[in-house]
């Protein structure tokens, strides 16, 4: 039970904020899936799935990197995880959309490496979403 005169700290994410950035982790992770699914089976939707999914991650992830922004700018000056946080979801971003290029190719033109992309996208999703949530602190624990 939280006490009632516990408060969040001031580096707690907005709530819309969390909610884009735990967004696109669920559909980089599905785009990673299909990518395999399509890798393994040589089916056609499961290439097409992943790219609607990409897109779905790319407007999550970039999102959240707005949101990001703001926390860099009302960030504590001591504090180096806003910085990091700030890099991990701009680099996730853009590997993102060079996912999405290779994903734009022949079919048999993005694999493997649309895989590999896959896989380092997901990666780095989820150490992005993992240092974001962190910053959710009850009291004054830093």
């Amino acid at each position: 039970m939280i006490r009632a005169d516990a408060r969040h700290s001031g580096t707690a994410l907005h709530p819309l904020h969390a909610f884009f950035l735990a967004g696109m982790v669920p559909l980089f992770i599905g785009v990673l899936l299909n990518d395999y699914a399509y890798w393994s089976s040589y089916e056609l939707q499961w290439k097409n799935f992943a790219s609607w999914m990409l897109i779905g991650a790319l407007v999550f992830n970039g999102l959240a990197w707005l949101g990001s922004i703001f926390s860099l700018v009302r960030a504590d000056k001591r504090m180096g995880k806003p910085v990091i946080y700030f890099l991990l979801l701009l680099a996730t971003f853009v590997l993102g959309i060079l996912n999405s290029f290779i994903h734009a190719k022949d079919v048999w033109a993005s694999m493997p490496t649309g895989l590999i992309l896959s896989v380092i996208t997901v990666i780095l999703a989820c150490i992005a979403t993992w240092l974001g949530l962190a910053s959710w602190r009850v009291g004054g624990v830093r």
